[in-house]
């Protein structure tokens, strides 16, 4: 039997229900859904790009390593574990080249 938007009442605990149905009983199945996405920690090595950028900012890599930081971040949030990756190693090697460069300058 089908039931239309005009033929159900309003009050939910009164829906009829065809589910399974044993000695007369009806029986609900519940479904568990588990929300949030289970990443690993990904370091995206923000502050340390944020101390490069204001303090070592050697030919702009600074600035560049906290753009891939917060790409790395973003990266995390969605959940694109790869992407993430990719990004922090990227703003990792450029946060150590800064460090070299700089210390080698000074």
């Amino acid at each position: 039997m089908e039931y239309g938007a005009s033929q159900l009442i309003s009050n939910p605990s009164t829906y009829p229900y065809q589910g399974l149905k044993e000695d007369g009983q009806q029986q609900v199945q519940s479904t568990v859904i588990t929300l949030g996405p289970n990443v690993t920690q990904v370091r995206d090595h923000l502050p340390w790009s944020i101390f490069n950028f204001f303090y070592l900012n050697f030919c702009c890599l600074g600035f560049v390593a906290l753009v891939f930081s917060i790409k790395s971040r973003d990266r995390k949030v969605v959940g694109d574990v790869e992407g993430a990756q990719h990004y922090a190693s990227t703003a990792r090697a450029l946060n150590i080249a800064i460090a070299v460069l700089a210390s080698l300058a000074v």
